[in-house]
């Protein structure tokens, strides 16, 4: 099959976690496309200035900003009622934002932690089932989920953060599956380490290992929203970080933890 995201002009997309990173990037390449844009994460002041980047560069679409945190426990169905309030449908949902907690698992508050797993997990799920019966009735739709690397192991020093991507890795896989046949496809796309805010937010300094293996966000996007067209249940950017999942299948699994861990290692958790 091929595809490409110009087949998405005049549709309308919503991109959660639009501030920064990743989010932005998923923005301005989809605003490119012709799409029609709803963007939303909590900081307000990115959000407008990436509106106004848009609506200059690309007069044709229309971008509108809901500023919302979406660790809030209703903030799901409040993103969709707002958006439903409107009168608009959502044809491609970006489940972008998310973030991680470097360190020891019980030096870490629960509620940060609670948090932290909502907003990779709970939320993506729940939007998903909010929005993609809708897709499904009108015969198409396009949902990604932004996993990591971290899914394929146990890591130590983000333990929550590799099982909550673990736990949305699977889920959209078995999306992708149960999607068949209605117009709507899923896909999970896996980074490794790319140039964001992710290690800021997360509080762990850049190890040997992520200096040389990192990606530049603009191509791990373009990755995710080729695969995303395509259909792929889902996929990992870069060919090194390809082949770092592939080998966890053969390598003993006690041992692919402390590789993990020796991956993450600084010296804070030492």
């Amino acid at each position: 099959m091929t595809a490409n995201v110009s087949e998405l002009a005049g549709k309308t997309a919503l991109v959660t976690g639009a501030s920064s990173g990743l989010g932005v990037d998923f923005a301005r390449q989809l605003a490119e496309a012709g799409c029609n844009l709803v963007i939303t994460a909590r900081r307000e002041d990115r959000l407008i200035a990436l509106k106004q980047e848009l609506a200059t560069s690309h007069p044709g679409i229309t971008v509108d900003v809901i500023v919302m945190d979406l660790a809030g426990r209703n903030a799901a169905q409040q993103l969709h009622e707002e958006i439903t309030g409107w009168g608009r449908d959502v044809d491609v949902l970006i489940n972008n934002a998310g973030y991680g907690l470097f360190g020891w698992f019980l030096e870490r508050s629960w509620d940060d932690l609670e948090a932290m797993v909502r907003v990779n997990t709970l939320v993506p799920q729940e939007l998903t089932h909010l929005f993609a019966s809708g897709m499904a009735r009108r015969g198409f739709g396009r949902i990604l989920f932004v996993s990591s690397m971290a899914a394929y192991q146990a890591t130590p020093t983000y333990a929550a953060y590799a099982a909550a991507k673990s736990k949305i890795l699977l889920f959209g896989e078995a999306m992708n599956f149960e999607l068949r046949g209605t117009g709507v496809s899923a896909t999970v796309l896996s980074p490794g380490m790319t140039r964001t805010e992710f290690l800021e937010v997360s509080g762990q300094k850049a190890t040997l290992a992520q200096r040389i293996l990192m990606m530049e966000s603009p191509d791990v996007v373009r990755t995710g929203l080729s695969a995303l067209m395509h259909g792929k249940a889902s996929v990992v950017p870069g060919w090194i970080n390809t082949a770092l999942v592939v080998s966890t299948k053969f390598v003993p699994r006690p041992m692919v933890k402390w590789i993990a861990y020796a991956m993450m290692r600084n010296d804070e958790v030492d």
